[in-house]
């Protein structure tokens, strides 16, 4: 029997965690007998055994690396320290691992890259340029040099994380993808988003920060105007990479 994906989520909101769930699996093209699934922000991180898995992809949350400590509550400590234990297997065993959007944080933290709201970004699509690495790398092989992908973020790297390689970069951030050895991939943009997730996000998320409340049937409106299937192949190149 093939070893199924772990799918780890990190937003409280029900109705936001599930709609994120339903476009990894259908981007990433999994079925549902295909994977595990952790709501690891009820719980914190479940004891794992990579051995146990295909690989690992990790969703957005809206708990964010650079809130100060006293700020942050205490499932928010408690997940960036299970994170950073999880990251010590999974370098040690460049174990596949595909993290977006507050995953790009976490593994970014773990490896020393500051994390600040310098790049932070609108809700929306945005322009994501490949370097020479990522025009290489086998999940983006073949892409365009330029190709659109939807995010929304209050916070990101400030340079590249120690130890990586940028693949993907934009005007506004310029940490959009990196890898860390061959398998750990994080994303700041969501190669899952599309315009039924985001429209989810963006009424759950209205009073977070993210925008303006009342920019919130506008901000809907671009995001239908947005094609981003090649941000999507990403999941599917992922998930067909790793599938055992």
């Amino acid at each position: 029997m093939s070893k199924p994906f772990l799918i780890i989520q990190l937003r409280p909101e029900h109705e936001a965690a599930d709609s994120e769930l339903r476009a990894i699996l259908q981007y990433g093209r999994l079925r549902e007998d295909e994977i595990v699934r952790a709501r690891a922000e009820l719980t914190g991180l479940p004891d794992i055994q990579l051995d146990d898995y295909a690989a690992i992809i990790v969703g957005g949350s809206p708990f964010d690396v650079s809130t100060p400590e006293d700020d942050k509550a205490a499932i928010q400590k408690q997940l960036e320290s299970d994170f950073m234990s999880l990251f010590e297997q999974l370098v040690e065993a460049d174990f596949p691992f595909l993290g977006a959007c507050s995953g790009n944080g976490l593994l970014g933290k773990f490896c020393g890259a500051r994390i600040s709201r310098r790049y932070a970004e609108p809700v929306g699509g945005t322009d994501i340029k490949l370097t020479e690495d990522g025009k290489r790398d086998p999940l983006l092989e073949g892409f365009p040099q330029t190709f659109r992908a939807l995010l929304g973020h209050k916070e990101a790297c400030d340079d590249v994380p120690p130890g990586t390689v940028l693949l993907a970069s934009s005007a506004e951030c310029p940490v959009q993808m990196f890898r860390l050895k061959n398998n750990i991939y994080a994303t700041q943009f969501h190669p899952e988003g599309d315009l039924e997730g985001f429209t989810v996000r963006i009424k759950v998320y209205k009073n977070h920060g993210y925008f303006a409340p009342e920019t919130a049937l506008e901000l809907i409106e671009a995001v239908a105007k947005e094609d981003t299937p090649f941000a999507k192949r990403i999941l599917e190149r992922f998930v067909s990479r790793y599938r055992h």
